[in-house]
């Protein structure tokens, strides 16, 4: 009995050695970090654009009087996609419209919340379970007065080992009374990867 125990206790702590020496080091990155790792969109690159184009947009003169004054109304539609990658474009659209909220210069009309929204002031309206004092009404919802439009494209190249992608990220802001586009930006990324010829 002794000896099938021992044998039993080896064979466990071998197992536990064997799979600690496949264990996977995990540990935190710097989420600001520039370095690439690839050439394919990253999250140093969504930062970049989010930052800049949110800095260009509060910056220009136009836009700087206008909410000097008062906090205009924005709806920001959803970044258009027109690159061959996978892009969590909502993600994009995200980061850009919270940090125009953070600048405090703007109100927001979120759309995405629009079903629910609805649903909710039926729910308030027609179950009976709400005061009608206190329910919400159909139909007092503020317009927005601007549309935050945004177009992602890119153009790839490959030779001798070498890939070569171009991104461009263009925002348009449009007021919608007048169908005037106010202010236009554009953003550029490049990142270039070069193969080695001893796959090192």
């Amino acid at each position: 009995m002794k000896i099938g125990k021992a044998c039993v206790a080896i064979v466990s702590i071998a197992m536990a050695l064997a799979s600690g020496g496949c264990a996977t080091s995990v540990q935190y990155g710097d989420a600001g970090s520039a370095k690439p790792l690839s050439t394919e969109f990253g999250s140093s690159d969504l930062q970049q654009i989010a930052e800049k184009m949110v800095d260009s947009l509060v910056a220009f003169p136009p836009v700087v009087e206008v909410t000097s004054q008062r906090r205009p109304v924005i709806t920001v539609d959803k970044v258009k996609n027109k690159t061959m990658q996978h892009i969590d474009t909502e993600s994009v659209t995200d980061s850009i419209r919270t940090r125009l909220i953070r600048t405090g210069k703007f109100r927001f009309i979120d759309r995405t919340t629009d079903a629910a929204a609805v649903e909710e002031i039926k729910i308030q309206q027609e179950s009976g379970l709400v005061d009608k004092n206190t329910a919400v009404d159909f139909g007092n919802q503020i317009g927005a007065e601007y549309l935050l439009t945004s177009n992602f494209s890119e153009i790839k190249q490959k030779a001798s080992g070498v890939t070569d992608v171009y991104y461009k990220f263009t925002m348009n802001l449009k007021n919608l009374k007048t169908g005037i586009l106010e202010w236009s930006d554009e953003m550029e990324i490049r990142k270039v990867a070069k193969r080695s010829m001893f796959g090192s």
